[in-house]
């Protein structure tokens, strides 16, 4: 019987978080040996029964005032340097990363492909691609945490947070809630299963449905009505949303913000949040008309909208 003192490393940046841990903890052994070995030693050479020359000595005491300052002080901002850099990395998936939607409820883990397979409680990925996760809670707040991976996200009601990794090894990893969420908290687990491409490929189209994402985004919009005012010659003006992801949208209160997930979001549930300058306030909430789900996959479609034409 083994007890492993870490995870198994499934990703690069599981491998490059353990170093600066171990470089952390070494870096704190060494400090405590500085201190306290020389408390002990002292400690012991001139108790009171001890005869020790206690003789006081003339020290060069800016010296030694700016030499322990400015050491310490290099090396913690080396070691903060050093973590900063894989935070950045950890924060800022990269643009070709393969987009699935993760959704928290309590007490499962919702999973949307964009080839419209569905999951509860189950990833699976290929090796060797970069995957982003997209995520929001359907209740209260959880945390996706992959510690093979060393990942860990704050799923949010209300907003969407994203977290990325790259698996390296084919094999099945854990998924845990690291927040509170409630009385089933501990049994809200799931796995990541890291297949090959060609496995990948044929899971999905085992489990595909009769339609993509966007497609069921794609219905949806229309049954809500909202092609009335978005597409073609409609009556009311309507901001066209063909091409708008990822584009500046200019508002009426003269800020410019990126029309990303959440400003989607946001459109659909609260439109008079954000004012698209030129138009005025119109469009009706769907804060109760629409799931997490429908949400995801309407946004899906508008992602969609432009990469076509």
């Amino acid at each position: 019987m083994t007890f492993p003192v870490f995870p198994h490393q499934a990703s690069r940046i599981a491998i490059e978080t353990d170093r600066i841990y171990l470089g952390l903890l070494c870096l704190s052994v060494a400090v405590c040996l500085v201190v306290f070995v020389p408390m002990i030693f002292f400690l012991f050479k001139y108790r009171s029964t001890h005869p020790a020359d206690r003789t006081p000595r003339r020290l060069p005491q800016n010296k030694i005032e700016i030499t322990w300052t400015l050491i310490p002080l290099f090396v913690f901002m080396a070691f903060y340097a050093w973590a900063a850099r894989q935070y950045f990395e950890i924060e800022r998936p990269p643009p070709d990363a393969r987009n699935i939607n993760v959704i928290g409820k309590q007490w499962m883990w919702k999973i949307q492909h964009p080839e419209g397979n569905r999951e509860i409680n189950e990833l699976h990925v290929p090796v060797g691609r970069i995957v982003k996760l997209t995520m929001t809670s359907q209740d209260v707040i959880h945390s996706f945490f992959l510690p093979e991976f060393r990942i860990k996200q704050d799923v949010v009601p209300g907003r969407y947070t994203a977290e990325w990794f790259k698996a390296e090894n084919i094999g099945t990893y854990n998924i845990f809630c690291s927040e509170y969420c409630g009385t089933s908290h501990s049994k809200m687990i799931g796995h990541v299963i890291v297949m090959s491409p060609a496995d990948y490929q044929t899971w999905l189209i085992r489990g595909q449905p009769g339609s993509t994402l966007a497609q069921s985004g794609g219905r949806l919009f229309l049954e809500l009505g909202c092609s009335g005012c978005h597409i073609g010659p409609s009556i009311v003006r309507a901001p066209p949303l063909d091409g708008v992801f990822g584009k500046p949208v200019p508002l009426t209160t003269g800020d410019v913000v990126l029309a990303d997930e959440a400003y989607l979001r946001d459109s659909i549930l609260f439109p008079a949040k954000q004012i698209v300058a030129g138009y005025t306030n119109d469009m009706p909430t769907f804060a109760a008309k629409v799931s997490e789900e429908e949400l995801l996959e309407l946004i899906a479609y508008l992602k969609s909208l432009g990469t076509t034409q």
